[in-house]
């Protein structure tokens, strides 16, 4: 039985639709990254689990039971917002404190649950720190600490990442899972980053016109995309494409600026299928073979050096190659390209659909 389960769920504002029918499961102690654009309701969906909004349709249930007509307060949900919403009057332990309150411990169990999650996110030396003395890092941990004070089953966090320097979201990539675990919550965590959905996620869920299109772990998201669209979303440089067509005389292959690029001949069943081609930068090799082209630019980005490259029929796409690389060659000069089967999709022209090869 999942810890939490999102069944036919349903929003609607008036005319406006949210998302129709959304499923999805979550078993405990699981990490589920719900990704996804701006607009795509993603925050909406927590408000819901939290019960701070109503579903027009469908069911939640946590722990196996429809939770639709329990107040949030006894839902067993913690939730930590992008923007702190720490209380301005309340020092950091009182703001810890309040869903204990909230849930009618006493003062010896308030005190304890304080310093016990205080300790494990290591603000216990600010506790008695208004949040106008707070820096962004404390305020963010104050903020995930009061959500983890009543040990709820549910850990809802809303892009908790995004309103803090780059050098703090990047040491609580790493330190996240880690505490995420420690509390024994399933947990649903929301942010547009993908490296962020990449490093935290056990599975993530693409959230895109209302619907989940895929729901798979890191790996299975990037290396075996369901979309095109989902392709584009992970990555940076972004996955390169071209339209063209599978042919199959003279072998199971496709043309890529006039040259030939072979296929696994798996895909021999899709003959005169009309495709997006789509290869990750990564995943081009620059050497004596393939895709013959003009290298445009050069841009080292530490540890990658990322060349644009143009094909004599106009086709422009981008390689990014390890810098220590001894074979990185300099704007103007003419190279062929190849192209990795790991990195390289295919796509339905009309539908967007991934073709399995």
């Amino acid at each position: 039985m999942s810890q939490l389960a999102i069944k036919s769920l349903a929003k609607t504002y008036g005319s406006f639709k949210v998302f129709d029918g959304l499923n999805l499961s979550a078993e405990a102690g699981e990490i589920v990254v719900i990704f996804g654009g701006s607009g795509t309701g993603k925050t909406i969906l927590l408000r819901l689990i939290a019960g701070v909004e109503e579903p027009t349709a469908g069911a939640i249930e946590i722990a196996g039971h429809d939770v639709s007509d329990i107040a949030p307060e006894h839902r067993g949900v913690g939730m930590a917002f992008q923007n702190f919403a720490l209380f301005p009057h309340m020092n950091a332990s009182e703001n810890i404190a309040t869903p204990l309150r909230a849930a009618g411990a006493d003062e010896s169990k308030v005190a304890a649950g304080v310093a016990k999650v205080a300790k494990l996110l290591k603000i216990d030396h600010v506790l008695n720190h208004s949040p106008r003395e707070l820096s962004n890092g404390q305020k963010q941990r104050t903020a995930l600490a009061r959500a983890l004070a009543a040990s709820p089953k549910i850990l809802l966090l809303d892009d908790p990442l995004r309103n803090v320097d780059a050098k703090l979201r990047f040491e609580m990539r790493l330190e996240l899972p880690r505490l995420l675990r420690q509390s024994g919550a399933t947990v649903l965590y929301v942010t547009q980053d993908y490296k962020e959905a990449m490093a935290l996620a056990d599975r993530i869920a693409v959230l895109a016109n209302g619907q989940f299109v895929q729901t798979a772990s890191p790996e299975d998201i990037y290396m075996r995309p369901a979309t095109l669209g989902v392709a584009r979303l992970f990555g940076d440089p972004s996955i390169n494409t071209a339209e063209t067509v599978i042919e199959t005389q003279g072998g199971t292959h496709v043309v890529l600026g006039g040259t030939r690029v072979p296929l696994a001949d798996s895909y021999r069943g899709f003959a005169g299928r009309e495709v997006i081609f789509g290869v990750r930068p990564e995943s081009v090799t620059i050497g004596s073979e393939g895709v013959e082209a003009e290298v445009i630019a050069v841009t080292p980005l530490n540890e990658r050096t990322v060349l644009l490259l143009q094909n004599p029929n106009g086709w422009e796409f981008l390689a990014s190659l390890p810098s220590t690389a001894s074979n990185i060659p300099e704007a103007g000069s003419k190279v062929r390209a190849s192209f990795a089967a790991a990195g390289t999709h295919l796509f339905d022209r009309q539908t967007g659909e991934r073709l399995d090869g």
